[in-house]
């Protein structure tokens, strides 16, 4: 016989996440529809930079990891 306090209590927990889960997706959405335009923008320029930061400092540590690789001789060579 299959034990029942699992299933209540994952399905309780399904139940209250779900719900949680809907009211911040709407709490967000009505917000995102409050905001104005410049906002946006502003946010958008924001987001952009962080993104091109990160990607200057992936290439940055690549290639000093490349620099340090071939100052330390380790093979680099494909098998």
């Amino acid at each position: 016989m299959m034990d029942w306090i699992p299933v209540v209590f994952v399905t309780f927990k399904f139940l209250v996440l779900g719900t949680g889960m809907f009211f911040a997706i709407k709490w967000h959405y009505d917000q995102g529809k409050k905001q104005k335009l410049e906002e946006r923008r502003a946010v958008l320029r924001a987001g952009g930079k962080v993104v091109a930061l990160f990607m200057l400092s992936l290439l940055g540590v690549g290639l000093l990891t490349f620099v340090l690789i071939r100052m330390l001789g380790m093979d680099l060579s494909m098998p």
